[in-house]
């Protein structure tokens, strides 16, 4: 084996767990840096903070369905990767590398020209005002045209952590986010350049970023090379990769479609104070759900090899673990936002009004996230498992079938309309964890006793 790769087959599963997956929730915690960097430089500009943060938190929607196509690939070719390789099959793990690389590189090209041009249409629909559309377009257009990187780095990084590299995969996001933090003050406050400098710093970091993958997998440290002859897409190979990631992929976007309806309801009932204060709180619940989602991912190459291999014991410890430091993690994440939510605020802008109303609007937002940890542990291990239409459904469950319609119900029955807008999503958490969890525990034992052959 090579150097720094984990066994995922044999010895305790605990620490094997552990090894996968510090690094790849240090990875998702230094990955939203790209991000919250950003938007905490952004707004602290003088006299200008609040709109341009305003602003570019209206770009999400965008971003957002960028990370969705990239995830369709990563978050569906991944577990297909490591069950072959569990099943003995390196050829057609490395097909499902080469292809899923060629189909995010047409994912690229199309996604940068439509949302390159649509972008004021999209962003005035998003809920952009005349003060925060410049801001909203200087930011987006710039991070639209070097949306290849963003894709090639979050669709290609799983490919690396499913062999076992997680150091390598954590470094991916390490050495990005370090180039970011250090090009952002420098190109934001030092050249003047606003929030145009914001985004030239994130794309900049981001090509550094899928240069190091792109030579790690043609290198000779891997073991399944990105290999030129794997690069032409065959539908046996991609379809199953896209039929997996579907449910990653309507998360995400579906995530995107939740931003636009907070975003445009809260501009209605609420005004610019309050689509300021839904950014903040967006960027403070990705520090919960992106490090349980980096501890799934590196679960994932242990239970997808293990549920290959026919090993049931490891496949279930795997899950145990995963699933009580999820539930654990976001317990603590609770305690903090419901004792200390206005410290939190203050750390992305120093605009008092702001920060009073975050800090209000941060108590109803997060009062059921301890529920996320059951929620995202279940449904990962459905991805972990091969189970792409069951983890469809739980995917789209949470945002699509409670949280969207939540949001444009409970205004009508509550007499502050925000106030019915964010206590939609506590709602929807609790209810899509309850069910998920049932879902989950009632077909576990069924699909490990099917086994992979069965997917």
């Amino acid at each position: 084996m090579a150097q720094n790769r984990q066994d995922m087959g044999s010895g305790p599963v605990k620490p094997l767990l552990l090894q996968l997956m510090i690094p790849a929730v240090v990875a998702q915690v230094v990955n939203l840096l790209y991000n919250i960097v950003d938007r905490i430089y952004i707004g602290h500009i003088e006299g200008i903070g609040a709109a341009a943060l305003t602003g570019v938190g209206l770009f999400a929607p965008i971003l957002m369905l960028l990370n969705a196509f990239a995830m369709l690939i990563g978050a569906g070719g991944a577990p297909r990767t490591a069950i072959a390789l569990g099943q003995g099959n390196k050829d057609e793990a490395e097909k499902i590398i080469g292809n899923s690389f060629t189909m995010l590189l047409f994912f690229a090209v199309v996604l940068t020209a439509g949302f390159y041009a649509g972008a004021p249409a999209l962003l005035r629909l998003f809920g952009a005002s005349d003060a925060t559309l410049p801001y909203a377009v200087a930011y987006g257009r710039i991070y639209i045209l070097g949306s290849v990187f963003v894709l090639l780095v979050m669709g290609m990084n799983p490919f690396i952590t499913t062999q076992g590299f997680a150091k390598i995969s954590m470094l991916t996001t390490v050495i990005g986010a370090v180039i970011n933090i250090i090009l952002d003050p420098v190109l934001i406050f030092g050249l003047g350049w606003g929030v145009r400098g914001a985004a030239v710093a994130t794309v900049l970091s981001q090509a550094v970023g899928a240069c190091w993958i792109l030579k790690f997998l043609t290198g000779p440290k891997t073991i399944l090379k990105l290999r030129k002859e794997n690069l032409k897409v065959e539908r046996n190979i991609i379809l199953p990769v896209l039929g997996l990631g579907i449910s990653s992929f309507v998360m995400l976007s579906t995530e995107s479609l939740l931003s636009i309806s907070f975003s445009s309801s809260l501009a209605r009932y609420g005004g610019d104070v309050a689509v300021g204060a839904m950014t903040v709180i967006t960027s403070v619940s990705q520090l919960c759900t992106m490090p349980i989602q980096g501890i799934c991912q590196g679960g994932q190459p242990v239970m997808s090899f293990n549920f290959g291999a026919g090993k049931k014991p490891r496949v279930k410890e795997a899950f145990r673990f995963q699933l009580t430091l999820c539930f654990g993690y976001t317990t603590l994440f609770w305690l903090l936002m419901m004792l200390a939510p206005g410290v939190v605020a203050g750390i992305f802008t120093s605009d008092a009004a702001l920060i009073e109303y975050t800090t209000w609007a941060m108590r109803i937002y997060m009062a059921g996230i301890l529920a996320m940890g059951v929620q995202i542990a279940c449904q990962q291990s459905f991805m972990a498992l091969g189970q792409a239409k069951v983890s469809l459904l739980l995917a789209c469950l949470r945002k699509i079938i409670l949280l969207i319609p939540l949001i444009f119900i409970l205004p009508c029955f509550t007499a502050d309309k925000c106030l019915g807008v964010f206590l939609a999503e506590p709602v929807s958490d609790i209810l899509a964890a309850t069910i998920t969890a049932i879902t989950f525990f009632s077909r576990f034992d069924k699909i490990l006793d099917k086994g992979a052959g069965k997917v």
